[in-house]
């Protein structure tokens, strides 16, 4: 794909098409086909993952706040900070701050129920006026799958500084373009100036495939490659495609999936998943020793294994906490061990207060994912939970 006329003839515009059909689910503007004339006027491309997106992301941002660096190099890395929320952010953007020569430059701000804290954001903007290049909002984060505030951030970010670049991480979030009873979480994510979306994350395709999507297709030219070994095509993706060279035509995949499911069959897949996490949600309340860490948007439920004699009543001390944690990381183990079930295990912190507000926790997540997963499942992997924690406490005492 680093050429089109003898490397991708048919490939290159099957790319171009899946790009736009992205774009699109996004809200973001496409010209008419007639009048795409260039891999500039297309509006995006497709990377192997999302930290390879995220930080051609970082690049653009690094570049419309010091115009030419690409050639020049960083000058003053204290102007090339970066907004994220605190606690929940994707590793990507702190590596590829350091990859871009920035170094790690990260202005951590509270959140508030997984999104950030609009009053402390406020805040981060004034007492670092001036050094901020991007602000980065996540359309379901990595651990919970919150869907931010998109717009309101938009509009905060634009109040107080016009050119701070806004990027949106919507790795996870893209599933709810699928449906119009789900797109209402996203709104106002097409006022940002690019979004990382990862179609191998929630379109049941093979890894990997993500795509780089800016608001202004001509940006991409601030971090384009020349070289006489990538022809000057007008349609040779090489050009536009940082970090890459040659790569292969990555959005074959997701063009079938798009050929193949519809629009109606995208938005049945993205409501079916949002359907079976609510459900599990459900069932984790209703067990009295569980407590849900988060309110689920999208397919990712939060939740811990409360040892014997403790309450999720917000206001458990650092004793309590660390045994909710031991217990949790013990069952986790012996799932991992046993290979009968899966459950993902991470730190988060308790952003709704269920044990106490900014406590680090250590909770199991389930994801809605996979199609053939039923109630019947979901009340399994519960009582196994069960077993395995009357086994742990056990070993414990």
């Amino acid at each position: 794909m680093i050429n089109q006329s003898f490397d991708s003839p048919s490939g290159t515009f099957v790319e171009i098409a899946t790009v736009r059909w992205l774009r699109e689910l996004l809200g973001y503007d496409n010209p008419a086909v007639e009048q795409v004339r260039s891999v500039w006027d297309v509006g995006g491309f497709i990377t192997p993952g999302g930290t390879t997106s995220n930080s051609v992301a970082m690049m653009l941002a690094r570049e419309n706040a010091a115009p030419d660096t690409m050639r020049t190099g960083v000058h003053d890395p204290s102007r090339c900070a970066v907004v994220v929320p605190a606690a929940i952010g994707h590793y990507s953007v702190k590596a590829a701050l350091t990859w871009i020569g920035c170094g790690a430059n990260l202005i951590e701000v509270a959140t508030d129920k997984f999104r950030y804290d609009l009053a402390a954001l406020t805040e981060a903007l004034r007492v670092h006026k001036g050094s901020v290049m991007a602000v980065v909002a996540y359309a379901g984060d990595s651990r919970t799958q919150t869907v931010e505030n998109l717009r309101a951030v938009a509009d905060l970010v634009r109040d107080s500084d016009p050119g701070i670049w806004l990027h949106a991480d919507a790795c996870w979030g893209l599933l709810a373009t699928f449906s119009p009873q789900l797109s209402g979480l996203v709104d106002g994510i097409a006022e940002f100036d690019s979004v990382t979306v990862d179609p191998h994350k929630i379109m049941a395709i093979p890894y990997g495939l993500s795509a780089l999507l800016v608001r202004d297709p001509s940006v991409l030219r601030l971090v384009s490659t020349y070289s006489d070994l990538i022809m000057q095509e007008d349609f040779a993706f090489g050009q536009v495609t940082p970090f890459i060279g040659t790569k292969g035509w990555l959005s074959l995949k997701l063009w079938m999936m798009m050929l193949g499911q519809g629009r109606a069959g995208l938005a049945a897949l993205a409501e079916r998943r949002v359907a079976a996490a609510a459900r599990f949600a459900g069932l984790v309340d209703a067990h009295p020793r569980l407590v849900r860490i988060n309110d689920p948007d999208l397919a990712a439920v939060a939740f811990a294994y409360l040892p014997v004699g403790i309450a999720a009543d917000g206001v458990a001390d650092d004793s309590a906490i660390a045994r909710v944690n031991s217990l949790n990381v013990a069952i986790h183990d012996r799932i991992i061990d046993q290979g009968q079930w899966h459950l993902h295990q991470f730190t988060v912190p308790d952003d709704l207060g269920r044990l106490r507000r900014g406590a680090i926790l250590q909770p199991l997540r389930f994801m809605a994912n996979n199609p053939k997963v039923t109630e019947d499942h979901m009340r399994a992997v519960l009582a196994y939970l069960d077993d395995l924690a009357a086994e742990a406490e056990g070993i414990q005492q």
